[in-house]
């Protein structure tokens, strides 16, 4: 198997980065092929321009984008690691998928409605957050995290979601509690990629 991170953190010291590593290691002890894209280290630019939707509409994708739409399309699986800030992904992370997981590439549009242009591929999220899970429960917020990037993002290309982490209380919690979140990843990894 060939496994895409998408990893948007940028504190190299995060819990964000443990959840990385933790990944990466357990994939790579499944004996499957890793690539990291490290979203802040390569300084991905995550505005789309006109120029750039202008380019891909002449059949001259940028390159940076283009770089990532042949990663993606080498893939099995992608998987995002972030943190939830203001109830969404981190900006990059959203500009990462407003640019690379373009029209023509992604997905297009027909008489029958959407053509999805990455089926066959699955697709794992592992998000962070400071509010602890049982308010996001409660609100209504897991289940709309849920919706918009499983669904909103992952199913809309035809990538099936086969796993989403919501895990709370980051920058609260003691050393077991951290331990256990890095073991319930693992254990995740294990089972669904």
């Amino acid at each position: 198997m060939k496994h895409l991170i998408i990893y948007a953190h940028s504190n190299a010291e995060s819990f964000n980065h443990a959840i990385l590593e933790t990944v990466v290691n357990t994939l790579k002890e499944k004996g499957d092929e890793v690539v990291v894209r490290d979203l802040y280290a390569l300084d991905f630019q995550p505005v789309l321009k006109p120029e750039d939707t202008a380019a891909m509409r002449a059949g001259q994708t940028p390159a940076d984008i283009k770089v990532e739409q042949e990663y993606i399309s080498q893939s099995d699986t992608i998987t995002f690691i972030s943190p939830i800030w203001w109830t969404g992904l981190p900006a990059i992370l959203k500009g990462y998928v407003d640019r690379v997981f373009a029209y023509g590439f992604a997905y297009t549009a027909g008489a029958e409605g959407i053509n999805k242009l990455l089926t066959g591929k699955k697709g794992f999220i592992v998000n962070t957050h400071g509010t602890p899970n049982a308010i996001y429960d409660e609100i209504g917020m897991t289940a709309g995290l849920k919706i918009t990037s499983d669904t909103g993002i992952f199913d809309f290309v035809g990538i099936e979601s086969v796993g989403h982490l919501l895990l709370g209380s980051i920058g609260y919690l003691d050393e077991d509690g951290y331990k256990g979140l890095l073991k319930q990843v693992q254990d995740t990894v294990k089972t669904v990629l």
